[in-house]
């Protein structure tokens, strides 16, 4: 396991607020539940997501947006009406849960129309949000290969009744976040933290990856060195430069994140 997957280990589907909006212009949707983190995917047309603060973001059909939250924000047809209050005009929501109505029958009501599919996740776990500070506050990225069959399935499983339904938009959903995280990571744009660089080094990658297999083990410089096949000279100065921090060091800030989200979970006084 690498640190990579350790972060989004605690950012797993369980009953994620799954909807689908079929909007017709001029609209705006408001997101307001303080969500830490909102994927937004179109399945028809296009839309701009306005954050409070920031720019506005165009999100076209083929691509997936994520929004760093808890702050609100707008999808909507045009930047402008991602401001001030909610809009109804030409917008209709259809959402799926344990206390959602039947599904819509929407069949010959898409030609015209945006549809956008949304879930939202409340992710407030010390390890992930680890991961989200490592985020901008809204992300878009182009629907790559690996993902891109998973649009379609996606939409057809939506609104079924067979069992195990919600397990399987969770694991969905699951995937297609850490699809578009680690394109986001790759693209040129992005500002990655060190320790995904340092995943694909060399030397820096096996000691990072022997740390999170064993956080408590009582590491020093010269087994993690051992690890990659180099001195610990050559490890303390690669890791540093490429993570920030020499190995030692991160081991602890990471044992000190750990602890955390034992004491979080524990609650006071543990």
């Amino acid at each position: 396991m690498d640190v990579f997957d350790e972060l989004l280990r605690g950012v797993r589907g369980r009953g994620a607020v799954f909807g689908r909006s079929v909007l017709w212009p001029p609209w705006s949707l408001r997101f307001t539940d303080g969500a830490y983190l909102t994927l937004c995917l179109p399945l028809r047309g296009a839309g701009w997501i306005v954050p409070e603060t920031g720019e506005a973001r165009h999100v076209a059909l083929g691509e997936a947006a994520i929004v760093r939250g808890p702050a609100p924000f707008s999808f909507t047809d045009a930047p402008a009406h991602g401001t001030g209050a909610e809009r109804a005009t030409g917008v209709r929501e259809v959402h799926w849960g344990e206390d959602a109505p039947d599904p819509v029958d929407l069949d010959g009501e898409l030609d015209c129309s945006t549809v956008l599919l949304a879930a939202t996740y409340d992710v407030r776990a010390q390890v992930p949000q680890r991961l989200l500070r490592a985020l901008p506050p809204v992300l878009v990225v182009p629907d790559e290969d690996d993902c891109s069959p998973l649009r379609d399935y996606l939409e057809a499983q939506i609104g079924g009744s067979r069992p195990g339904q919600q397990t399987v938009l969770d694991r969905l959903l699951d995937w297609l976040l850490v699809c578009t995280l680690r394109d986001w990571f790759d693209r040129p744009e992005a500002e990655p933290p060190g320790w995904y660089g340092a995943l694909g080094d060399a030397v820096a990658g096996p000691a990072l990856r022997a740390i999170h297999e064993d956080p408590a083990h009582p590491w020093t410089t010269a087994e993690p060195a051992g690890r990659a096949g180099v001195s610990r000279t050559t490890l303390a100065k690669r890791f540093t430069e490429l993570v920030g921090d020499g190995p030692v060091a991160y081991l602890t800030e990471w044992r000190m994140t750990l602890a955390a989200a034992v004491r979080q979970v524990s609650g006071p006084g543990t």
